[in-house]
């Protein structure tokens, strides 16, 4: 009989048994990257979190007979409420054996407690919202998600639409190398930028010896820049600083732009390199005894890379803004031995973004998606 336990963050071993269950529902897959324990504990306990600042959660776990089978934790999002007006929760952190019955149980009790909230309409997976890791994966389920991608097994799907939810959007990869691009966009980007130059417009590295300054002209603009998109939930200082503090590590300068109008923040480029290339290598995403000296010496070996967020002000778009930041960073990520990539997410109403990335000769490659459903 399954019996779903609500999980104590404060109790270390269940917050432990909360993380690890990925690990042993995927062991064996190839292509299943576990993230850092350190990361993942740091992010679902209270006590360390800014998430809980503003908002909460509850973590449950399936079990039969003793007999792991699923965890889930329900998201109510006061933020997402206060901006968007709605009264919607979210999924997220889910994973589950293939048992329509075990999904059917931690989702229903997820369900129980975002009523109890005045939650109308649950929407995910989200692990808490859309600036964090989010989306199922529903294509290409042959190769290791990208840094800061969900992994997860083809049935899912299968899964949820059992269970009465359906599609509220869809999160769309696009594979980018650099023999991809047409000579005609790289000509153009150039003349672009003395175009701009001659606005006032300039584009510019990170300067990491300034790092916390520049978070501060991130953060506003990615909040304005991704106020439109479905879904989005502005971060807070305290979020964007958690965000950092991790990337930090694996962040080369050489990738991550600023565009400036007279000393304006208008736009920003963050590009990392896929750490996941390392971490697949982590036993249970531990980084100790020897995990951290596959981090460390790995760093230098990586060969591909994500572009994780790209935006600029909405009176300064058309410009070819983005063209030039995405021209910048594949020249530098060549130099740098990476000459291929994800750039993702962008959602498939985004028609803008999809169509420059189409010009760039990207192409889809995975998508993932967001699933809702009215309580």
């Amino acid at each position: 009989m399954i019996r779903i336990e609500r999980i104590d963050p404060a109790n270390r071993r269940q917050l432990r048994a909360f993380i690890d269950f990925p690990h042993d529902l995927y062991e064996g897959d190839p292509n299943y990257v576990p993230m850092l324990y350190m990361e993942q504990e740091a992010l679902l306990n209270p006590k360390k979190s800014p998430f809980f600042l503003h908002s909460t959660a509850e973590y449950f776990m399936a079990y039969d007979h003793g007999r792991p089978l699923g965890r889930i934790a329900a998201i109510l999002n006061r933020n997402h409420i206060a901006f968007t007006g709605r009264q919607e929760g979210f999924f997220g952190f889910f994973d589950v054996v293939n048992d329509a019955h075990a999904a059917a149980a931690l989702l229903a009790r997820a369900e129980q407690w975002l009523r109890q909230q005045g939650v109308e309409k649950v929407i995910g997976p989200a692990n808490f919202s859309t600036n964090e890791t989010c989306g199922l994966l529903v294509e290409n389920f042959e190769q290791p998600p990208m840094v800061m991608m969900t992994y997860n097994a083809p049935y899912y799907a299968t899964l949820l639409e059992g269970l009465g939810f359906s599609k509220h959007v869809d999160l769309l990869c696009y594979w980018l190398t650099s023999g991809d691009i047409p000579a005609s966009v790289v000509e153009a980007s150039q003349r672009l930028e003395e175009r701009l130059a001659e606005r006032g417009i300039v584009v510019r590295k990170i300067n990491m010896r300034r790092f916390q300054e520049e978070l501060d002209k991130f953060l506003p603009v990615y909040n304005a820049s991704w106020a439109e998109n479905t879904g989005f939930v502005p971060m807070t200082e305290a979020e964007v600083r958690q965000i950092a503090k991790d990337l930090r590590p694996i962040i080369d300068p050489e990738l991550v732009f600023f565009a400036e109008k007279d000393g304006q923040t208008i736009g920003v480029s963050l590009t990392v390199p896929n750490i996941n290339e390392i971490l697949i290598r982590l036993k249970r995403g531990r980084l100790f005894p020897f995990g951290i000296f596959r981090l460390l010496f790995g760093l230098r070996n990586i060969r591909t890379a994500r572009v994780i967020a790209l935006g600029t002000l909405q009176e300064y778009r058309r410009l070819g803004i983005d063209t030039c930041f995405y021209v910048r960073t594949l020249e530098a990520a060549v130099r740098r031995g990476i000459t291929e990539g994800e750039a993702s997410w962008i959602l498939d109403n985004n028609t803008m973004m999809n169509r420059a990335m189409e010009r760039l000769g990207a192409q889809v490659y995975r998508r993932y998606r967001l699933y809702e459903k009215t309580l």
